[in-house]
């Protein structure tokens, strides 16, 4: 008899140890200290919000009240290369002094570790921070750009090597009568135009020696709408106006428009480019003359504003509670 009192004995042990032990484990994973035995542990600790991540510019639908002939936009994502825009973004209008950045690049990479001259360095300067026609057509000239149309319609050798070292598919020549030629009516798409603004940020478009400086450059554009010449005019509005103050201050924004109220079509012709280490974002417009420059400077800076990934004032990420106890 005694064996088996004795095993009984071990076996009631055993169930007793472990029914002292299934609360304290309950208790262990709930996160509590056993406290609340069977039926009573801890609730499961509340999710801490997280902030959204940093505002950039993003793929969003973008609705404008525009009225004129022309209105396309196109977004590149700098990290991935992907272009997302209107659904014409492959059509073209002409670039205007949007260009002046390509010719500025084009004439320093064929510079190598050269350096200009007093004279076309302070050329390439107007040409970018004030658009100084008179600047431009110099670095233009320069760099091998010739304003005779070429045979069979082709590019000049100047806005070929745009189309070659960028990889654009839509520019082409521009094919209005008497300014067949013109580097300013070059035609492009918008996808094209945030191409090349990916093209002049990577390095390919100025060459390695002097990226940096026309980068730095492209952040000292200077003047408002209001502030235009005949030959030269302010060009900091659009795009940048559009972009809140929390995208700015995460790094420089590089920009260059283009605009020209053109007697032949009777329409304003406004190309707005603007790019960071992120993004790269065009949009482009024929609008009547009657509407001034300002209207094209707020459609570009409303569609910067519209693609603004979160939009200000998002509110915090809150992870849902998991329902009941553990």
């Amino acid at each position: 008899m005694r064996p088996r009192v004795t095993m009984v004995l071990a076996i009631v042990a055993v169930l007793v140890g472990g029914v002292m032990l299934v609360p304290a484990a309950y208790a262990k994973f709930a996160g509590g200290n056993g406290e609340g035995g069977i039926g009573g542990g801890g609730q499961v600790p509340a999710p801490s919000p997280t902030a959204p991540a940093p505002p950039t510019l993003a793929d969003a639908p973008v609705s404008v009240k525009f009225e004129g002939e022309f209105f396309s936009w196109a977004l590149m994502d700098r990290e991935t290369g992907t272009v997302t825009g209107a659904k014409n973004m492959n059509q073209t209008s002409s670039t205007e002094s949007m260009l002046k950045a390509w010719i500025v690049a084009d004439y320093l990479r064929q510079l190598g570790d050269k350096k200009p001259t007093a004279e076309l360095q302070k050329a390439a300067i107007l040409a970018i921070r004030n658009s100084d026609d008179d600047g431009a057509n110099r670095v233009y000239r320069e760099a091998g750009g010739s304003y005779r149309p070429q045979p069979g319609g082709k590019p000049d050798p100047v806005i070929a090597r745009a189309i070659q070292i960028c990889g654009l598919t839509d520019t082409r020549p521009g094919d209005v009568p008497d300014y067949k030629g013109w580097w300013s009516f070059t035609e492009m798409s918008p996808r094209d135009a945030a191409r090349l603004g990916d093209c002049i940020a990577d390095g390919r478009a100025a060459g390695p020696t002097w990226t940096k400086w026309l980068l730095s450059e492209m952040t000292k554009v200077a003047g408002s709408v209001k502030q235009q010449r005949e030959r030269s005019g302010g060009g900091r509005w659009g795009i940048i106006d559009g972009l809140p103050a929390t995208i700015k201050a995460q790094g420089p924004v590089h920009m260059k428009n283009g605009w020209t109220q053109l007697a032949y079509d009777g329409n304003w012709h406004v190309s707005c480019l603007a790019f960071t280490d992120k993004w790269s974002l065009s949009v482009m417009m024929r609008y009547p003359a009657r509407a001034g420059l300002s209207y094209g400077a707020r459609m570009c800076a409303s569609v910067a504003t519209q693609l603004v990934t979160p939009q200000p004032g998002a509110a915090l990420k809150v992870p849902q509670q998991p329902i009941g106890k553990l």
